[in-house]
């Protein structure tokens, strides 16, 4: 692995769990509203079920499973859900563990991929100082039209990048991100438990625990 990580010319960084501590955050917040309402899922298994998971997504399944009586609007629940996601956020989100020294460190071209909307992504990057880095390399499912774990939004990214897929490395935390980078031909650094691969993606992974890791392979 990390003969192959030497042809690395570009990283595509997802940012809910990778560079800001905001899955916790986000799910918990899901989870809460959600059980108002009658969800019958437990923290535990909204926070498995749902990481990496578009919003939308999210709250479309959980409509799905609440109890008749008790469904809400979808669209109002969740424009609730996002607005308070962003007062828990402003409360003291913290970026991931040496998120800022590694950007700030990188002599290779990076970019963030999300499936979040731009407006949560400015939010997080902008409370944690992280935007000063990203600049304008910020690219996001809505506008691509992509939502992890199809590739489309990283091959945006890479193109966007100049540089070409099989000489990009995502750097991601949820099995969407992982099944999204591998699609696209590219190598994955993953902060997400190991889980079984095949022996043709065993050699394009590499689960690691923490981003000082990404240092170290480059």
């Amino acid at each position: 692995m990390n003969g192959a990580m030497t042809q690395t010319q570009a990283l595509l960084f997802d940012l809910d769990g990778t560079l800001v501590d905001s899955e916790v955050i986000g799910l918990d917040v899901l989870h809460d509203m959600a059980a108002n309402i009658g969800f019958p899922g437990s923290r535990e298994d909204s926070h498995q079920r749902f990481r990496g998971v578009p919003m939308g997504q999210c709250v479309h399944q959980i409509m799905q499973e609440v109890p008749h009586d008790q469904l809400v609007d979808s669209g109002v629940f969740l424009q609730t859900l996002r607005a308070r996601m962003a007062i828990r956020f402003k409360q003291g989100l913290q970026e991931m563990p040496d998120a800022s020294r590694l950007l700030a460190g990188l002599r290779i071209p990076f970019a963030v991929a999300t499936n979040g909307p731009r407006e949560k992504a400015a939010l997080t990057l902008g409370l944690t100082g992280l935007d000063r880095y990203v600049g304008k390399h910020l690219y996001c499912a809505p506008e691509v039209g992509s939502y992890k774990p199809d590739p489309g939004l990283f091959l945006h990214a890479a193109q966007a990048l100049g540089v070409v897929p099989g000489h990009c490395a995502v750097v991601e935390d949820s099995l969407a991100g992982l099944q999204a980078g591998l699609s696209a031909g590219m190598r994955v650094l993953c902060l997400h438990p190991p889980v079984h691969l095949s022996d043709a993606d065993r050699p394009r992974v590499h689960f690691i625990s923490g981003l000082t890791e990404v240092e170290r392979l480059l």
